[in-house]
């Protein structure tokens, strides 16, 4: 089993609501622990974290953010 707290993204060390913050571009008001994502990056390979935060009362979002490079996505409609 991962290790579900801060992880190593681009050479940082993140929080769950540092990720969602970098995933986001804004601050988030909750985040999730990290978890892997099982899946690669499409722009460089290399691995993809999820975390499932709050930007808003009303909304939560699942952000993906590969540990390597700038690629990033949320599973927004």
């Amino acid at each position: 089993m991962a290790e579900k707290g801060n992880r190593v993204v681009q050479g940082r060390m993140v929080t769950p609501g540092s990720l969602a913050e970098l995933i986001e571009g804004d601050s988030v008001m909750d985040a999730e622990p990290i978890e892997d994502a099982n899946r690669e990056c499409p722009d460089c390979g290399g691995s993809v974290l999820s975390v499932g935060y709050m930007p808003s009362v009303m909304e939560f979002v699942t952000g993906y953010k590969c540990q390597d490079c700038d690629w990033k996505t949320t599973d927004r409609e």
